[in-house]
């Protein structure tokens, strides 16, 4: 694939790029944004450095992409509902990501897609691993991909978000929240890929298994899903960017910095419900 607005260097052959050539504090003229959009079908995550932005640019760059979607437990900045705080020093006790996850799939329609934008560092370590969920349904074999065809599972937000805002004033007392039910392999709505479904931080139950034949298999599609062969490392700098396909890649934040600073905003795109 070649493209004429931006630059893209591949980082593994399954999945990442590096995207130069583009301001995106800027309003993307329609080449642009639509080689953007075809670089993230392709590669599935994509990553900006040197862009410095508003929190009001921000949020019209992901609407180029997208209705926003709201967080359902993080408190957002004043006047800013779908702006996501990302940010941990050394009066955290814990950071967002900590998992393997694909982000809010506990929702009914999951997001299509974040964009993180990281205006501080620390000065090593902090990094995010992303892996590809094409990759892991391709690995597997012709007889489990006809059984896990056949499943589906229940995403639920509950043991995720209950209390962990706490510390940042939020009361969830009384709070419901979202749970869903979405197939364990899912087909992408513009590639026509299949991607494995499940992650360790939202996946409770395979919905037609026993208890124990569920938690094994989702133990096992955990650790196959997320081995190295799928993966690529982002090293953040200050001002970088991620753009991240949620229906095809899961992710996971390295708290490996304490006591330094990680800081930043991410929106997120709504999606549809996965079939």
């Amino acid at each position: 694939m070649t493209y004429d607005s931006i630059e893209v260097q591949p980082l593994t052959p399954h999945i990442g790029a590096t995207i130069g050539g583009i301001n995106l504090a800027r309003p993307l003229r329609e080449k642009a944004h639509r080689e953007i959009h075809d670089a993230l079908m392709r590669h599935q995550v994509l990553f900006f450095h040197d862009q410095k932005i508003t929190i009001d640019e921000h949020l019209a760059l992901g609407r180029q992409f997208g209705d926003l979607h709201v967080h359902p437990g993080s408190p957002p900045p004043e006047g800013y509902p779908e702006i996501l705080v990302v940010h941990a020093d050394a009066n955290s006790t814990k950071i967002s990501g900590e998992q393997w996850h694909s982000d809010v799939s506990c929702d009914e329609q999951p997001p299509m897609g974040s964009i993180l934008n990281l205006h501080t560092v620390p000065e090593t370590g902090g990094d995010t691993i992303f892996a590809s969920m094409y990759s892991a349904y391709d690995a597997l074999s012709e007889p489990m991909k006809v059984f896990l065809s056949h499943l589906t599972a229940t995403h639920d937000g509950e043991q995720v978000y209950r209390g962990r805002y706490a510390d940042r004033g939020v009361n969830d007392t009384g709070k419901t929240y979202p749970k869903a039910v979405h197939p364990v392999v899912r087909t992408h709505p513009v590639t026509g890929r299949k991607a494995v479904y499940v992650n360790s931080y939202f996946t409770t139950r395979i919905n037609e298994l026993t208890q124990a034949e569920s938690q094994t298999l989702l133990r096992y599609l955990s650790q196959h899903a997320t081995q190295p062969a799928f993966q690529c490392r982002f090293k953040w700098q200050a001002n970088s960017i991620a753009f991240w396909d949620n229906r095809c890649v899961q992710h996971i934040a390295m708290w490996d910095y304490y006591p330094q600073v990680r800081s930043g905003f991410r929106v997120t795109i709504k999606g549809e419900r996965p079939v």
